[in-house]
């Protein structure tokens, strides 16, 4: 791909998202068909729904690039691009009638360069969120600035770890969730606040804005990162991450950058960078 392709993209998964979207918004109050629940989640028919529709947007305009999705997955499994979508983060919030989540969409390329030996040697090129009941939508595209509803954005400029908003995640498995509540403790000693949102990709997004400081998790998911992640560093902050047990599994810290070495020193990561 090159860069006008790349744009197309972002075209389109911003098309796509907006069109999850419009569906999620419709059936906020709806009474939801449960498809899976597990101690800490719950999958919707609506999230199924929601993927499908995506893909087929996305594959209108690229019908050979793969798609690894929290919903399924399909092409090959080293393809040259890939499409990596949530399609709705924030399911639980979501399922109990809460509007606060989002539709993630990231397209990564196959990639030498080292910054992408994280990721399984895939580099990330375009990455939307779009909040659709805030009417929200946070894109980058590699060679531009992160944007919100069209405007350049940039993350927080505060180097003082006491004067920052922090939002954290607690993960799904007694492992991560064990590991996050400590991590929690030490930081909300030493954080003005912490906040748990219930959406990734929103998190992500607020970092990108400077509405929140930093954002930490243990154990997450590549869908749910990827798009936010990206546009993080397109917005001048670091998305630093590593791969912990489990497929397409990670524990991060997406900052301002300024913030990245107290939080790295609490414990969050032992960082190789």
């Amino acid at each position: 791909m090159n860069t006008t392709r790349y744009r197309v993209a972002l075209h389109e998964a911003i098309a796509a998202a907006r069109c999850a979207g419009a569906v999620m918004r419709r059936n906020l109050n709806a009474t939801k068909q449960v498809n899976q629940t597990a101690n800490h989640d719950i999958k919707l028919e609506l999230d199924v729904r929601c993927q499908r529709l995506i893909e087929r947007r996305l594959g209108r305009s690229f019908p050979d690039i793969a798609v690894l999705g929290e919903e399924g997955s399909s092409g090959a499994a080293h393809a040259a691009e890939r499409w990596v979508i949530d399609p709705i983060d924030g399911t639980v919030n979501y399922a109990h009638g809460i509007p606060h989540a989002c539709v993630c969409i990231a397209l990564q390329v196959r990639s030498r360069a080292a910054a992408a030996r994280v990721d399984g040697g895939y580099a990330t090129v375009v990455g939307v969120i779009y909040d659709p009941f805030q009417d929200e939508l946070w894109s980058a595209v590699t060679g531009d600035r992160a944007r919100l509803n069209g405007k350049p954005i940039h993350v927080s400029r505060r180097a003082r770890l006491g004067e920052a908003v922090a939002a954290m995640g607690y993960g799904k498995g007694e492992r991560v969730t064990t590991a996050a509540l400590q991590l929690f403790s030490r930081l909300s000693n030493r954080t003005r606040k912490v906040r748990n949102m219930g959406s990734a990709g929103i998190a992500l997004a607020y970092v990108s804005g400077g509405r929140f400081d930093a954002y930490l998790e243990t154990g997450i998911s590549l869908w749910d990162i990827a798009a936010g992640g990206f546009i993080i560093e397109r917005a001048g902050g670091k998305f630093w991450r590593e791969r912990v047990a489990g497929e397409h599994v990670y524990r991060m810290i997406a900052s301002n950058g300024r913030l990245h070495r107290p939080l790295a020193a609490l414990g969050a990561c032992q960082s190789r960078q």
